[in-house]
């Protein structure tokens, strides 16, 4: 289900341009610039989110990559929420996620999402991005892999949406899981293979 269409379509043109600009901003590349570690995208599997930071040995570079990749999400949905609405907010949202991963910055190369889909999600409805938080956390611990944590994440958030009382969120949250699929094309190839990288292993 989607939310009911209260915002004028001229300011959800504007929304999803500003959220989309906001999502772009590649905070992984900024945070190991600042830090010496080099240009990211040449250093382990080249993503520029939190975990191939976290690669490097630098967990506080890897912290404050999470808290921008998240931040940026949950920002734009905030922001649009108070301005205008809730379709504003949920637009918002999508918005920075697709700009996190085609940043406009990055010629349109960027991240897989996943900091960005949870803040996105805690922003949106608190209840889901919880369960997403805490099932991504579980997965994790368990397993020690990253990118099968967000997977599991990610699947789990609609029926989670429906099960918290938050249907209007859904379709939202069916998209951004398709698409944190789609980034995750390699990653699903490697888990198949028994080859995906664990969290914390450098290269």
């Amino acid at each position: 289900m989607l939310p009911e269409i209260t915002t004028a379509l001229p300011l959800l043109g504007l929304t999803a341009v500003a959220a989309y600009m906001l999502g772009s901003v590649p905070f992984g590349i900024v945070m190991a610039r600042m830090f010496g570690l080099g240009d990211l995208r040449q250093v382990g599997s080249g993503n520029i989110g939190a975990t191939n930071v976290l690669r490097t040995g630098n967990k506080l570079a890897a912290f404050l990559t999470l808290l921008g990749d998240a931040g940026k999400g949950g920002a734009a949905v905030l922001l649009a929420r108070a301005a205008l609405g809730e379709d504003a907010a949920q637009l918002a949202g999508f918005a920075a996620f697709l700009g996190h991963c085609f940043p406009v910055f990055l010629r349109f190369k960027g991240g897989k999402g996943v900091a960005t889909f949870l803040g996105t999600l805690l922003a949106l409805s608190f209840p889901i991005g919880l369960a997403a938080c805490a099932t991504w956390a579980v997965i994790a611990a368990v397993f020690r892999i990253s990118s099968l944590a967000a997977l599991v994440a990610a699947a789990l958030s609609p029926m989670a949406a429906t099960l918290l009382g938050a249907p209007q969120a859904m379709a939202l949250c069916v998209a951004l899981a398709f698409l944190i699929g789609l980034r995750h094309h390699e990653n699903i190839n490697r888990l198949l293979k028994g080859s995906e990288p664990r969290i914390g292993k450098k290269g």
